[in-house]
């Protein structure tokens, strides 16, 4: 799909009343955070509680060195809203 071929997989999202449609974006899309009725000013580490120096990979290997089960673990972070904006 469309955002498949031209996302960078670092942050996409959906503004929609329909929670199916809602539901099929969040669990198809392969983004490191992925919104519903959300800006996506808010992907950063400051907003996700981590600290404002954090940022956010897109890249599913990251390790190098001995590799074990927390070094192959990623994450994907989905955020419901109600049409927040930050200013």
């Amino acid at each position: 799909n469309w955002i498949t071929h031209h996302s960078s997989a670092h942050t996409d999202a959906i503004v929609t009343e329909d929670p199916d449609i809602a539901a099929v974006f969040l669990n198809t899309i392969d983004s490191a955070v992925v919104m519903h009725n959300a800006s996506t000013q808010f992907s950063d580490g400051g907003e996700f509680g981590m600290g404002a120096e954090i940022g956010i990979a897109t890249g599913k290997m990251h390790a190098r060195g001995p590799v074990g089960l927390e070094q192959l673990t990623s994450f994907k972070y989905l955020v419901h809203g109600n049409g927040q904006t930050r200013p």
